[in-house]
């Protein structure tokens, strides 16, 4: 199904708001499994920080790397604007989320001590995104 432009023969046509469901889910678990991998292996953070901080940007590099494939797999035109896209959302995703735990959570942290430990990690979303949409384009 083709989300933005032209739609494939035989298809609806246009954009298709449909998306945005499946864009959220997937950006959830963007969020999610690096959330839970931090979890796994939280004592690395106190006995081996500068592993644990290594680690975890690989986490979240990996799981926009294999969730962002299944979503282009499904758009047939504007890629790059769709990488665009994507990352933003999943972008906003992972800040609130974690806004919520570390701000209002059990955590505790300032929005200042938050974007310098954990929040600028995030910028690798539609870095990753932006250019799967850019190598994906086609070529004029």
């Amino acid at each position: 199904m083709a989300y933005v432009g032209n739609p494939k023969p035989g298809q609806g046509g246009g954009l298709n708001v449909k998306r945005y469901p499946r864009i959220v889910l997937l950006g959830f678990l963007v969020w999610l499994i690096p959330f839970v991998v931090a979890i796994a292996i939280f004592p690395l953070r106190e006995s081996s920080r500068a592993l644990f901080e290594s680690i975890m940007p690989v986490v979240v590099a990996l799981c926009v790397v294999l969730l962002c494939i299944p979503h282009f797999k499904r758009v047939d035109t504007g890629l790059l604007k769709e990488g665009f896209l994507l990352g933003v959302i999943w972008l906003l995703i992972c800040l609130v989320l974690d806004l919520l735990m570390f701000m209002q959570g059990p955590m505790k942290m300032t929005l200042a001590d938050y974007m310098m430990d954990i929040g600028l990690t995030y910028l690798i979303i539609p870095t990753i995104t932006i250019g799967v949409g850019y190598i994906a384009e086609p070529r004029r």
